[in-house]
């Protein structure tokens, strides 16, 4: 089981190398909830998400002779730039397995850090097994997206630095963290748990992709099939067995978000805030806005946890160009 020693650990490995990044505030967006919101803003990390934390440590945890037969990863986007970037960081081999819709500037990044892109069908395809064959012809090292505790830990060091971050004023009451496979979301449990026993950890997902919600509610692993929404980051079709062994101990609840709210998160946080996210960076927003009156009266964290959108999709979904 993850614990909080892991994640200072992997806090001690990321100094120096992955960005502190800043926790941004509103005065409107408080005065719309009703409630104190910090929000960490991990779509100014490093390749542009929280995923680099993650993949970094997992990366650099590696013996020199497993980082001399290379790495692999599957990944809609973030994760595999994140473990090119690791990869070139360090020093090593990465091929990355990646769907063949994968938004143009994730692949364009992925392939820009160095990265040997295989591309496969999200909706016919297995990534994982197409990894594993990888990995058991070249000998290289998986470094999954989630489903690691190298991965869990540093990803929980972002809400280590929130924490640390906002304690001046005071410990959060809640903190609402977006989820896919539930690697961020397990890391941020254990880490605001041990720094804050009293918050209330939210996760976050589209209403159309609920594994997390629904592996929670009913205590075991639900898998479904790949959702449609436009949280590429979030088209996991299943949460990870590591992250929800953590996430059934200390996860209050999960949340859903309908895909229009993503974007009315999105263009809030752009127009008032002059910030952008992509979809899957907005979710957890998009929830503290949709069930505002859950927060009234209390101190909210949330993760903004990436900005990697193409412009010109960004730009549609903004103007109501593509149906959400």
């Amino acid at each position: 089981m993850l614990t909080i020693a892991d994640v200072r650990a992997a806090a001690a490995r990321l100094r120096g190398v992955a960005h502190r990044t800043p926790v941004l505030t509103s005065r409107t967006l408080d005065a719309m909830v009703g409630a104190r919101v910090f929000l960490k803003a991990e779509h100014l990390q490093r390749m542009g998400a929280f995923k680099f934390r993650g993949a970094y440590n997992a990366v650099a945890s590696l013996a020199a002779d497993e980082r001399a037969r290379g790495v692999v990863a599957y990944s809609s986007g973030n994760h595999a730039q994140a473990v090119a970037l690791a990869a070139r960081l360090v020093g090593c081999r990465a091929t990355v397995v990646m769907p063949h819709d994968a938004p143009p500037a994730k692949l364009a990044a992925t392939r820009g850090y160095g990265a040997e892109v295989v591309l496969y069908d999200r909706y016919r395809g297995d990534r994982a097994a197409i990894a594993a064959a990888i990995v058991e012809r070249t000998g290289a090292a998986l470094i999954p997206p989630y489903d690691s505790e190298a991965v869990m830990a540093g990803a929980g060091t972002t809400a280590l630095e929130l924490l640390e971050q906002t304690v001046a004023d005071g410990p959060l009451d809640a903190l609402l963290v977006c989820t896919g496979g539930g690697g961020l979301l397990a890391g941020c449990a254990v880490a605001a748990k041990a720094l804050a026993p009293a918050v209330e950890v939210f996760g976050v997902e589209p209403e159309a992709g609920d594994d997390v919600r629904r592996s929670l509610h009913e205590g075991r692993i639900v898998a479904i099939d790949v959702p449609r929404t436009i949280c590429d980051g979030q088209q996991t079709t299943s949460v990870g067995a590591r992250p929800f062994e953590v996430i059934r101990r200390h996860v209050t609840d999960v949340l859903t978000v309908p895909d229009p709210a993503v974007v009315e998160a999105m263009r809030f946080a752009f127009v008032r805030m002059k910030q952008v996210l992509e979809p899957s960076g907005a979710s957890a927003l998009a929830a503290l806005m949709t069930h505002a009156p859950r927060w009234r009266g209390r101190r909210v964290g949330v993760t903004l946890s990436g900005g990697n959108v193409d412009a010109a999709r960004f730009a549609t979904l903004l103007t109501g160009g593509e149906p959400a």
